[in-house]
């Protein structure tokens, strides 16, 4: 009996032993343990059919997007890199990313490609601080919902609306600034999402 104890214990040192070193290049790339991966199995495989769905939801929109445009998702959140033509085309793949089932927030970060011009950059800069500072101070906005960026006078907004008077709230703040010259609003429903999710 007293043989029996000790042969599991050595045999559940040897497994777990050997588990530590198996897939070193897990989930965050090469020389990354997966068991140093903080979320649990089945969030990792929701994490791996998200990446799927909006990876060809990205393509099927347009195919030049495959090597300039790269998507993570990690326990529901979509982070988005890459350069694209237009604001338009950025507000698109933003619209997309959302729409998908799941998606608990998205961080776009993709560039426009364009030469720089300073004076129109800190123009643009000073627009998205005066709404960001306007949805802050307005208290029946949550203003961590939203992500702005402003492309020569035009604001582009994306996120989520606890309610539509909420998002209609968002939007007029945005118009209200001065030189804004449009307002391009990608913002979704609470409980669109909620829809979604079922």
């Amino acid at each position: 009996m007293k043989f029996n104890f000790v042969l599991v214990i050595i045999l559940g040192i040897i497994l777990s032993g050997c588990a530590a070193g198996v897939g070193s290049s897990g989930i965050f790339g090469t020389g990354v343990s997966v068991a140093l991966d903080p979320r649990t199995v089945g969030t990792q495989i929701d994490d791996s059919i998200m990446q799927k769905s909006i990876t060809a939801k990205i393509l099927a929109k347009d195919k030049k997007f495959f090597l300039i445009v790269k998507t993570k998702v990690l326990d529901g959140r979509i982070f988005i890199t890459g350069k694209v033509d237009t604001p338009e085309e950025k507000l698109e793949i933003t619209k997309l990313a959302w729409e998908t089932k799941g998606a608990r927030s998205v961080r776009n970060d993709i560039k426009i490609k364009e030469e720089f011009n300073f004076k129109q950059s800190a123009k643009d800069l000073l627009i998205t601080s005066q709404l960001r500072t306007a949805i802050i101070v307005n208290k029946n906005i949550k203003a961590t919902n939203y992500q702005i960026d402003t492309y020569k006078k035009k604001i582009y907004i994306y996120g989520i609306a606890l309610t539509a008077e909420e998002k209609d709230m968002v939007i007029s703040e945005a118009k209200e600034i001065v030189d804004v010259e449009d307002v391009i609003a990608s913002i979704l429903l609470v409980e669109d999402l909620r829809i979604q999710r079922e």
